[in-house]
């Protein structure tokens, strides 16, 4: 025998993950002829699902990760349940629409399969939301989580699949990646079995989304500037800035990261944070903050999701023990300083300008490292308002609410989301908060405009039904994805494609 031939395994991981978009494929064929009642009737046993485990989740999300407030977690996973199915329950992306004015048919095409990435800061409650967006536009989805969130992640996936086969879904039509990496989910991105890509995350991964060569739904990273009006009721303000700041230590990416306010307002400003649950930093302490939550221009991830004590006391700060955020103080605002750049804990830098003209200047430019993102702003001066908005390159922004939940939904009319499309300023193909109506196309027929067309009657009973529930000797154990048998001989033959080497 040839003492260098070798035998190359394949990578069991990736296989896996190949068997589970297949699976995933077959799923979606099957799922997109539900009708309407079976689709909400399964997006409710999901809901509920996820609702009697949310704290549970939230637990083992904080115990994996190290990221964010177990009470404030669970709260975040609720949301992605009953209140989401609630906003989206009237949005009917099943039946076919008619508008006989306009002479004009439209007929619903779910996506397929969506791939969906999970960012470690939101972990569970990405994977419900992304989970409920897909069954209620009739796709089937197979999530991959960030490494270090892959337990809870998987873990939450089989729980929502569970109850969506128990429901009448077919199986495989909510999977998870197990072991995830960047040649994983590089490989499953460019496969030609995903129809589309949930990218949230990094910007180099959805950067790879974009680049993969399917159809991606990207969101970028955020940078939202909270401006504090002199007409704002300002004890309400700090308090709203405390709490949103505070909420799951700041770990979510509309986050208010800087709050602005007029010279005028600063000492006002100061005292009713101080009075809301912020510790307001001395010159002394606010360099000191600056050196630890930066080094050599980058920012210090093990800060990223902790408490405010946490982060004063590796920062060598002395603060009460009852503090909720950090509040650095910059006496002028401006570009050169890295406290007014995105911070994912609970550090508000605070700063003041001369007139509200230098303040939407500073908004803009500092907006633009947070570009199509979010904005905050707390007054009753409508005019500012529309100026303040008008200048800063985001697009939301949110009044007199908290920002973490204000522009993800949560505390304002926005579609609940955990996705904030940044549109074109940010670099993504979509403005808007993501919702399922993204994840389906609709197939035109249109009439022309002097030819005659009755289109009472029309028949649309054979798109979709009331299909039973998968036969058991349809539905493959879950340890193996339902395949046809091409499928099955075509993964064989690929594998042993890959097994190399001289037997002699």
């Amino acid at each position: 025998m040839d003492g260098d031939a070798r035998l190359n395994v394949p990578d069991r991981d990736l296989s896996s993950a190949r068997m589970k978009v297949v699976r995933a494929a077959w799923a979606a064929k099957y799922y997109r002829k539900f009708d309407r009642a079976s689709v909400l009737r399964i997006a409710e046993a999901v809901a509920q699902a996820g609702h009697e485990r949310a704290a549970h989740y939230a637990d083992m999300a904080v115990a994996e990760t190290g990221y964010g407030v177990v009470a404030h977690k669970t709260i975040k996973n609720q949301l992605c349940t009953h209140d989401l199915l609630t906003y989206y329950r009237d949005l009917d992306l099943v039946t076919p629409r008619v508008d006989p004015d306009r002479r004009i048919i439209e007929m619903p095409n779910p996506a397929g399969v969506v791939f969906a990435l999970a960012p470690v800061t939101n972990p569970v409650a990405t994977v419900y939301y992304k989970a409920m967006l897909a069954i209620l536009s009739r796709n089937a989805i197979v999530l991959s989580p960030h490494p270090m969130a892959k337990a809870c992640s998987a873990d939450a996936a089989r729980h929502l699949a569970a109850a969506a086969e128990a429901a009448g879904a077919p199986s495989g039509l909510i999977q998870c990646v197990e072991e995830p990496s960047v040649e994983l989910v590089e490989d499953i991105m460019s496969s030609d079995k995903i129809n589309v890509i949930m990218a949230t995350g990094g910007n180099a991964m959805v950067r790879a989304a974009y680049s993969s060569g399917n159809p991606a739904l990207g969101v970028g990273p955020g940078n939202a500037v909270a401006y504090v009006d002199p007409t704002a009721g300002v004890d309400a303000a700090a308090r709203c800035l405390v709490d949103s700041k505070s909420f799951d230590n700041s770990i979510l990416c509309t986050n208010e990261s800087i709050c602005l306010t007029l010279e005028q307002n600063r000492d006002n400003m100061i005292r009713a944070l101080r009075t809301a649950g912020a510790h307001v930093c001395n010159p002394e302490d606010t360099d000191k903050l600056r050196d630890y939550l930066w080094t050599d221009g980058r920012f210090n991830v093990a800060a990223i999701g902790k408490p405010a004590t946490w982060i004063a006391k590796e920062a060598g700060i002395r603060i009460n023990d009852a503090a909720k955020i950090l509040v650095p103080v910059v006496d002028r605002p401006g570009q050169d300083d890295v406290l007014f750049k995105e911070k994912l804990c609970p550090v508000l830098t605070l700063t003041a300008a001369v007139d509200f003209d230098q303040a939407v200047t500073f908004a803009a430019q500092a907006s633009k490292s947070g570009a199509g993102h979010s904005a905050a702003f707390h007054g009753e001066d409508h005019r500012r308002l529309i100026t303040f908005s008008n200048a800063v390159p985001v697009n939301r922004v949110v009044v007199n609410a908290p920002c973490s939940q204000g522009a993800a939904g949560f505390a304002t009319h926005l579609p609940p989301s955990f996705m904030i499309g940044t549109g074109y300023a940010g670099r993504s193909s979509i403005g808007e908060n993501v919702g399922p109506q993204h994840l389906v196309h609709w197939t035109k027929i249109a009439f022309g405009r002097e030819v005659p067309a009755n289109l009472d009657g029309l028949d649309f009973e054979n798109l979709s039904s009331a299909p039973p529930l998968p036969a058991p000797a349809v539905t493959a154990p879950k340890a193996q994805p339902d395949v046809s048998r091409d499928d099955l001989r075509a993964m064989i033959l690929e594998e042993l494609r890959s097994l190399k080497g001289d037997a002699t």
